[in-house]
């Protein structure tokens, strides 16, 4: 939902689902059609590939299946998401050349930042609150060239 341009030659647009252009009740359309469809758990990418890497998860928990939310946004099984998340963390970080930089997008509507945060054994150098309640965050991280 943030990117400027997500055909830009340097973004691969990561997801794990293709969503069909839908119709929204505010007259916009919506879609997901990712460059490549796959799972941020486990990435088919080679190891330190990027310079960059954005992770914006689904934060959503308590979505129907089939409700707007989940469709939008995707969203976490309610059994699985430390271990989903500690996943994701991982592979971003696999991914990512040394002193690479990981930008991480977190919303605390149904899990803490806090909570999420336990699941990476890497800080963030800095943030930022955004949103109308400002439970939106964004978070820099950075691989140093010991970070695993």
């Amino acid at each position: 939902m943030f990117w400027f341009n997500k055909k830009h030659p340097d973004v691969l647009y990561v997801d794990s689902r293709i969503v069909p252009p839908t119709k929204l009740s505010n007259g916009a359309t919506f879609s997901v059609s990712p460059d490549k469809v796959m799972d941020f758990r486990s990435l088919d990418l080679q190891d330190e590939t990027f310079s960059l890497v954005v992770f914006d998860p689904p934060h959503v928990v308590n979505a129907g299946k089939a409700s707007f939310l989940a469709n939008k946004y995707g969203y976490l099984s309610k059994n699985t998401w430390k271990e989903d998340l500690r996943r994701g963390f991982s592979e971003c970080f696999r991914v990512l050349k040394p002193n690479g930089v990981l930008i991480f997008k977190w919303n605390e509507c149904h899990i803490p930042l806090l909570d999420v945060l336990a699941l990476t054994s890497i800080e963030p150098l800095f943030g930022n609150r955004g949103g109308r309640s400002y439970k939106t965050h964004w978070l820099c991280f950075m691989k140093l060239d010991a970070s695993p």
